[in-house]
């Protein structure tokens, strides 16, 4: 072949951004093509939109797929290049004075023609260098896809983390004030009780707040190690084949420890405090004997896709065909006054509690005309949320029953801990028009 077009050849199959013969080539919407490696590093680095290094178009999106036969003839461009003269030396062996071609899989040393034939390697399995280089390659290749998907998860719960410490100020802010008007409500002014409740809210909080930013740090720290290691993969798989089989070994079991050591978000959960007397009074405005179950006279299944609506993207995680999700709802609405009811949730995960506008009558589930307390199970733990505003609620999730008290002429709604006594949230309801109707969510999952 003429040395101009193999040169010619050569470049197209070269990385603009390594230089280097491709790994993992992904050719993106302009039609240019690179390294997976180096675009994602490229970008991390960037700070901005991810754009093409060659012709700086914008780049949509990021799941791309290999270009197969692009990678191949990489791989046999890499195999057919001769070692540098610099390396020339080290490929001879000392004892036979030989070339070393040969790679020993059994005990990952080089080896001569003659070597491989002494009785120590009579039995062992071995491979060319250059063949043996390429599957040690796509052996690290394999691993930097996980590696990579760590990197952007620890982002994630990085981010979340930091989020949590802002939420978790403007939560205990609500939630002070939230203690202060149960106790007015009920003309008990037991300011002991109050003043102790909210001095323990902020000695968690500022624990809480604490735990959070060694998290942040934390996480941080490892996302940094694994953006290094990935970026070592990256150098390691474009080393000469020689050097290459010697420190593969070590890498490998460097990446090992690092998937071990990734730190665990904080779940911050808040005391439930006891109120002195709250069920008493609650208890004054009970409806017919108190349960949802004892004046709920209508069932309906959920469809998926009013699952979704609720949920969202979680909701729209789990297989619909294996999910039995179910409502209930009282057929009589409120339309003034106070009422207090209980709903026992048992050791059920995924539930909704709250009231709705005109629930029977709709043909669809509208959130927007709802205001909801729920759970949900994710991942092994319980997200425990209101939804008008979308907030997080970081007290312990109830077990047993959970008490519902509607004011309806202050547009008031508030949820309770049966079980602690305590206030878990209360709702300030828009101007009321219309009847509201309790209703209970229940997922089987």
């Amino acid at each position: 072949m003429d040395s101009h077009v193999l040169q010619d050849f050569q470049s197209e199959l070269t990385c603009s951004i390594c230089m280097n013969y491709f790994l993992e080539p992904v050719t993106i919407d302009c039609g240019h093509t690179s390294c997976q490696p180096c675009l994602f590093l490229c970008w991390e680095e960037a700070q901005m939109p991810m754009c093409c290094p060659e012709c700086k178009e914008i780049v949509e999106k990021s799941d791309f797929r290999t270009n197969i036969m692009l990678k191949k003839l990489a791989s046999l461009a890499r195999q057919a290049t001769p070692p540098s003269e610099s390396r020339s030396g080290e490929q001879l062996c000392r004892t036979h004075g030989e070339k070393k071609w040969l790679f020993c899989e059994v005990d990952k040393s080089l080896l001569c023609s003659p070597c491989s034939d002494s009785p120590e390697h009579a039995v062992h399995s071995y491979s060319p260098v250059a063949w043996a280089a390429e599957e040690y390659r796509e052996k690290l290749l394999k691993k930097m896809d996980p590696l990579w998907q760590m990197t952007q998860d620890m982002q994630d719960n990085l981010n979340e983390e930091i989020n949590k410490c802002q939420s978790i100020v403007d939560y205990v802010v609500l939630r002070k004030n939230m203690i202060q008007v149960q106790y007015h409500m009920m003309h008990k002014f037991l300011l002991e009780e109050e003043r102790f409740q909210l001095k323990t809210l902020e000695r968690e909080a500022q624990e809480i707040f604490q735990q959070l930013r060694d998290s942040e740090i934390r996480m941080a720290q490892q996302r940094e190690r694994l953006k290094e290691m990935y970026r070592e993969l990256t150098d390691m798989c474009h080393k000469p084949d020689m050097e290459l089989l010697q420190v593969t070994r070590e890498v490998l079991s460097k990446i090992q420890l690092l998937e071990m050591e990734k730190p665990k978000p904080v779940n911050p959960e808040l005391s439930s405090l006891h109120i002195t007397g709250i069920l008493d009074m609650l208890n004054k405005f009970r409806v017919n004997n108190g349960t949802i179950q004892g004046w709920a006279n209508c069932y309906m299944s959920l469809s998926h896709e009013d699952r979704n609506k609720i949920f969202g993207d979680d909701g729209g995680t789990k297989d619909p065909q294996t999910v039995e999700s179910y409502v209930i709802w009282s057929a009589e609405g409120f339309t003034s006054g106070r009422h207090y009811w209980e709903v026992d949730l048992g050791n059920t995960s995924n539930w909704i509690l709250s009231v709705c506008k005109d629930f029977v009558t709709s043909d669809t589930f509208d959130c927007e005309k709802t205001f909801l307390l729920f759970s949900l199970k994710k991942n092994n733990h319980c997200r425990f949320s209101t939804n008008s505003p979308p907030l997080t609620q970081y007290v312990q999730r109830p077990e047993g029953r959970v008490g519902v008290f509607l004011d309806y002429d202050n547009e008031i709604m508030s949820f309770y801990d049966v079980y602690q006594c305590s206030l878990i949230y209360s709702f300030s309801l828009p101007i009321l028009t219309s009847p509201l109707n309790p209703f209970l969510f229940l997922d089987s999952t």
